[in-house]
């Protein structure tokens, strides 16, 4: 009850602003189903599809999955610490701590693939204990079919995966290589990822460029530095840093938590190799919920040597403050403040995503204006040039309603759908700086700008707010796409 009440609370508020530039390509990744896309496993587009069958593009409907898979993640804390030997009330404890991370909050109000990982690793996490506490091997089919899963959904679950081996191989637990359970659970999660890894083939493994040039991108602006800082800032909520502190000792040193060794090499290992490699650091979010549950029964053990008043008393702090805090966090990550409030500042310059949600069709008005001002009979074989999925997502989304012509873009996998049959013969081009037009096209002339009546100050506001139309390439079109092909 306590999670759906939370997934209630996401919904009431995730309507507010626009379609961030993410969800944007998603809902059009979502129209053409693949068992595979440039950017990601196929799974977030097909529940990107599901949403938009049941709800039509509606920022509500998209973004319940987020929410509910969150929603699921607090369950399944709570659940994990039950395992650990929590009462009622730590279990609860533990599933809020968990509701109240930046990464949780945020991650529950965008429809990204973020969500849907995240329950991937807290899913294993929880098998994983089951197995060790049951002892039953059969649970290696539950670990691999979540593996398999979290695989069709975003290709860092395999770090976790790697720091389960690391633990597996470094305590009594390795006595289950030998066991059939474990290899039918390999199995089955190869079972469930081959149709991804059969579309990887079939287009040159086109993820991996795309993660090595996303990765040298985060490395050259900085995204991946102060990985260590922000465990403690945005992996969970701040103050609960003695939680999960205590509950990696639970898992590596304490006596009770012996039979989880595994569990805390897991993480060891998980976050060693994310540090080596320059990760960001909201992919380690999703280990911390397993620190959270073990950490609340160690908080719940500190209790119960203590007098019962002084208990009590403690107690009632732990929940004000853990409320007070997530309170205070939800109004910067979850879509609540007035646009250029003092809350909406705060906000924006604590992270950027609200401000990737406005202006999209101001965008597709002035796009619209451009088109209209075409004459007629040029106006079949003109196309929109997209520099961005966002500026894609976006006028693909209003083009009914603006009449906007066919859009083209050679980001990510709209490259793959190509440039349309006949070759455009003029194009509306956002997002491209002067330079890069004119190593494309003869001839390119000023359009219009972006206009943003919100006078929000984002990307497409900032720093490419031209937009060009622009004639006859420099070369026919079957040579000119591939040098195009960018990722983003």
């Amino acid at each position: 009850m306590l999670a759906l009440g939370v997934v209630a609370i996401h919904c009431l508020f995730n309507g507010n602003y626009g379609f961030h530039r993410d969800e944007l390509a998603t809902i059009d990744d979502a129209r053409v189903l693949a068992w595979g896309y440039v950017a990601y496993p196929p799974l977030t587009a097909a529940f990107g599809r599901l949403s938009l069958t049941l709800f039509g593009p509606s920022l509500i409907g998209l973004r319940l999955f987020p929410a509910l898979a969150f929603g699921v993640s607090m369950l399944l804390t709570g659940l994990t610490a039950r395992e650990f030997g929590a009462s009622r009330q730590t279990q609860l404890f533990a599933a809020v701590v968990m509701a109240f991370a930046p990464v949780a909050l945020l991650g529950s109000s965008l429809y990204q693939y973020v969500a849907f990982d995240y329950l991937a690793w807290v899913m294993l996490s929880w098998c994983v204990v089951r197995l060790l506490n049951s002892a039953d091997a059969r649970w290696w089919l539950a670990i691999g079919a979540v593996i398999g899963l979290g695989l069709l959904t975003k290709y860092t679950v395999l770090v976790w995966v790697a720091g389960l081996g690391v633990g597996t191989l470094l305590t009594p637990a390795r006595a289950y290589l030998a066991n059939r359970w474990l290899w039918l659970g390999v199995a089955l999660c190869v079972l469930l990822f081959l149709p991804n890894l059969c579309w990887q083939w079939q287009h040159d493994f086109v993820s991996l460029d795309f993660l090595t040039h996303i990765h040298e991108r985060d490395v050259r602006i900085g995204r991946t530095d102060g990985f260590i800082r922000d465990q403690f800032l945005d992996c969970a909520n701040p103050v609960t840093v003695p939680v999960w502190l205590a509950g990696l000792y639970f898992l590596l040193f304490a006596n009770a938590g012996r039979r989880y060794r595994l569990l805390g090499w897991m993480f060891v290992a998980t976050f060693a190799l994310l540090l080596l490699l320059r990760g960001r650091a909201y992919y380690f979010a999703p280990a911390y919920p397993l620190l959270i549950a073990a950490g609340s029964v160690m908080w719940q053990h500190s209790l119960a040597r203590l007098r019962g008043g002084v208990a009590r008393t403690l107690l009632a702090l732990s929940w004000i403050v853990l409320l007070g805090c997530g309170m205070a966090l939800a109004l910067l990550f979850i879509p609540v403040a007035p646009l250029h409030s003092r809350l909406w500042e705060i906000s924006a310059t604590v992270h950027d995503n609200f401000r990737e949600q406005i202006g999209w069709p101001n965008l597709a008005q002035t796009v619209a204006n451009i088109y209209a001002a075409i004459p007629d009979d040029q106006q079949a074989g003109v196309a929109a040039l997209t520099a961005n999925y966002g500026e894609a997502g976006a006028l693909n989304l209003y083009r009914g309603e603006y009449r906007l012509p066919p859009v083209i873009s050679a980001v990510n996998s709209y490259w793959l759908r190509g440039y349309g049959e006949p070759p455009p013969q003029q194009l509306i081009v956002l997002g491209y700086s002067p330079q890069r037009l004119a190593e494309l096209f003869e001839d390119c002339s000023l359009a219009g700008s972006v206009v943003n009546v919100d006078r929000v100050d984002n990307e497409e506001s900032r720093d490419h707010p031209d937009i060009y139309l622009c004639r006859q390439p420099r070369e026919p079109w079957p040579a000119i796409w591939p040098k195009m092909r960018h990722y983003g």
